[in-house]
């Protein structure tokens, strides 16, 4: 698409875009690329959520090298619009999770429709959080709803939600593939996390993370994933004319 006849004179006062050469990438060979991806599909495949953690210790870099991870992901006009908090002071992670069960215990007695029950009953949660204390790190996920300049201004972001959650994605999937396991929590509702944390209004609490080494007894829910054609659609037909 063509674009419009003014754009570049509503343009002209900026600097000159700057572009570098595509970096380290390599054309790989059809059977390479397929080996990779159904060996990446196979691992991820089995990952699991589990509320059950072991207390060993995590190297600190294990759990840097996810949170870079998730730092490459795409976002709205390179906003880049996550704050990633790793936590592994015993005594933050005993307030955090006092306060997200006094949260949580209010949802779930009075916050909580019956289709809401309903909907988590397969999961078997309640307002009990030990993971938030069982785990050695809690990663709290911030979407930084705007970005704020040195002399106080507010700059705009682009597509925070749809970044941040691209970002958490992979996150995730670096978490899995280092042998580790995690949780996406989202005590309801999260204020007190900004608060505690000490960050800024401009950013909103998304998740909360706890990561480390499944504990010996963990067990997770019997379910089932979307078989690929519930959720993967080839070439959708244009829609008649009525």
């Amino acid at each position: 698409m063509d674009q419009p006849a003014d754009y570049k004179q509503r343009t002209a006062h900026l600097p000159e875009a700057r572009f570098v050469p595509l970096p380290h990438y390599q054309r790989l060979p059809e059977p390479e690329m397929l080996a990779r991806a159904e060996a990446f599909f196979q691992q991820m495949n089995q990952r699991r959520t589990t509320r059950h953690f072991a207390t060993d210790p995590v190297p600190r870099r294990l759990i840097e090298l996810a949170m870079r991870t998730a730092g490459t992901a795409p976002s709205g006009a390179h906003g880049q619009p996550w704050r990633f908090v790793a936590i592994d002071d015993p005594d933050l992670k005993a307030e955090l999770r006092t306060a997200a069960e006094a949260e949580e215990l209010q949802t779930y007695t009075h916050r909580m429709t019956d289709a809401w029950r309903e909907a988590l009953h397969p999961l078997g949660t309640d307002h009990v959080k030990h993971h938030m204390t069982d785990a050695p790190w809690i990663v709290v996920l911030f979407a930084e709803k705007y970005g704020v300049e040195p002399d106080g201004s507010r700059r705009k972001h682009y597509y925070v939600d749809e970044s941040v959650g691209i970002a958490a994605g992979l996150f995730i999937a670096a978490v899995h593939r280092m042998g580790l396991v995690t949780l996406t929590h989202t005590p309801n509702p999260m204020g007190f996390l900004r608060e505690r944390l000490h960050r800024g209004n401009h950013e909103k609490a998304v998740l909360v993370m706890p990561v480390g080494y499944p504990a010996a007894d963990a067990t997770v829910p019997d379910l089932e994933r979307l078989p690929p054609e519930a959720f993967i659609q080839w070439n959708v037909p244009a829609r008649p004319a009525p």
